[in-house]
């Protein structure tokens, strides 16, 4: 070996001279790809909220995107028989068990009213690969994504992680934060390959009329651009409102479809989603998954197999209580200082306009709080409520509080925000 130079010297046998590649900084060593990759904020704010817990503080967290219900007995005590099948403990195919994509494939068209085979089916460690294997099928390096902001915040991170390049579109309040033809012409380039389209939405909560979405993708067919439309929280709709897909009204052969239980079913922590295309993308994927993480756990695929085979009782039975409790945050939520209120129609978070309470009288520390993720930290180290700054979802100014949690905790936790900011912005 040379003396350190600034550069590393590897010598082959039979080469003329020898190959010389940059030397790396002192370890530890990162990747320029993951380099600059942050951790999903939901998730760390969630994991901190439960350290402090665990350190004896009363904290409330309004974080997580996760019902706060068990998953059903039934979808549990299939599993359980699953168990006693040897065959549940070997491999299954990349794809998914047969079983789960004919299920999914009737459970999609059910909805949609698209004729869908199960070879149109690829079943994933939940809707986060779900998404990374649907991005990394179609996109090439360079290629440029459209994302409606405020948007889920792994969007633009999976985007960029399979090469491709976020252009945020920005929405806001007055247009209940939906992203209109003509903002999404003025993003579209030569580069644009595709839309990612959720609704309804994680953070907002807004949700797109059928006639909306069918607008959106007349467009999008006569660009020739793909679709990804995110369905996760097609089950919790409110106030009258409905669930449309735009599946229906886009070329089949631009189309990606991802959905999955964990919300629908509490199955979050089972980690299973899936993707809907071309039989060509789902081969794609296939082979793609087969190099990385191998088949979903089938633990988990029997579970997912339970809960399509059960219905969609369960699900109304939580968006009941989610509509009930989507009221109690609003009177509370309406009545503090400093925030204005976009009333949500689905999924089960409400993205709060906190910018009044901004600049102002509140102090983190010494110095004045102006920014929305300043405004969480004082959230959570002075009164122990844990909440989403905006900042993660493209949107500063903004807080993301989910309502999947139980009535006592989700008062609670508002009430103690009401009185903070009462008594720091109005005394």
């Amino acid at each position: 070996m040379t003396e350190n130079t600034g550069t590393s010297t590897l010598a082959a046998s039979g080469a003329e001279g020898a190959i010389r590649i940059p030397a790396r900084e002192a370890e530890p060593w990162v990747s320029t790809l993951l380099g600059g990759l942050q951790e999903s904020a939901p998730q760390a704010i969630d994991a901190l909220a439960k350290r402090y817990r665990a350190e004896g503080r009363p904290v409330i967290a309004f974080g997580a995107g996760e019902p706060d219900f068990d998953t059903p007995a039934h979808i549990v005590d299939a599993v359980r028989e699953a168990l006693s099948d040897p065959a549940t403990y070997h491999y299954s195919p990349p794809a998914g068990l047969p079983a789960l994509r004919s299920a999914v494939a009737t459970e999609v068209a059910g909805y949609t009213g698209l004729n869908v085979d199960a070879s149109e089916v690829m079943v994933s460690n939940g809707g986060k690969q779900a998404i990374y294997n649907a991005l990394t099928a179609v996109l090439d390096p360079g290629d440029e994504v459209i994302i409606p902001a405020p948007y889920w915040t792994s969007y633009p991170e999976q985007v960029a992680l399979a090469g491709g390049v976020p252009v945020p579109v920005a929405t806001g309040p007055e247009s209940e934060f939906k992203a209109t033809v003509a903002s999404l012409e003025a993003a579209r380039t030569e580069r644009t390959r595709l839309l990612i389209v959720t609704s309804p939405s994680n953070p907002t909560g807004s949700v797109y009329t059928e006639d909306e979405l069918r607008e959106i993708a007349e467009w999008a067919n006569s660009t020739g651009i793909w679709v990804l439309t995110d369905e996760m929280y097609r089950h919790f709709v409110y106030d009258g409102a409905e669930f449309s897909s735009i599946a229906p009204f886009v070329q089949r052969n631009r189309l990606l479809i991802v959905g999955g239980l964990a919300k629908s079913h509490v199955l979050t922590g089972w980690r299973l989603g899936w993707v809907v295309s071309t039989p060509r993308i789902v081969q794609a994927m296939t082979s793609f998954q087969s190099h990385t993480t191998g088949n979903v756990s089938n633990v988990s695929q029997h579970a997912a197999l339970a809960a399509l085979v059960g219905g969609d009782a369960f699900p109304e039975q939580m968006r009941q209580v989610f509509e009930r409790r989507r009221q109690l945050a609003l009177a509370i939520l309406e009545r503090t200082p400093g925030f204005t209120v976009t009333p949500p129609s689905g999924a089960f978070y409400f993205f709060v306009d906190a910018r009044g309470a901004l600049g102002g009288e509140l102090q983190l520390g010494e110095d004045p709080v102006r920014t929305s993720m300043q405004l969480s930290t004082l959230l959570l180290e002075r009164i122990d409520v844990a909440v989403v700054p905006g900042e993660a979802f493209g949107a500063p100014g903004f807080l993301r509080f989910s309502y999947a949690l139980d009535d006592a905790q989700l008062t609670e936790g508002l009430e103690r925000i009401r009185e903070l900011l009462a008594s720091e912005l109005i005394a």
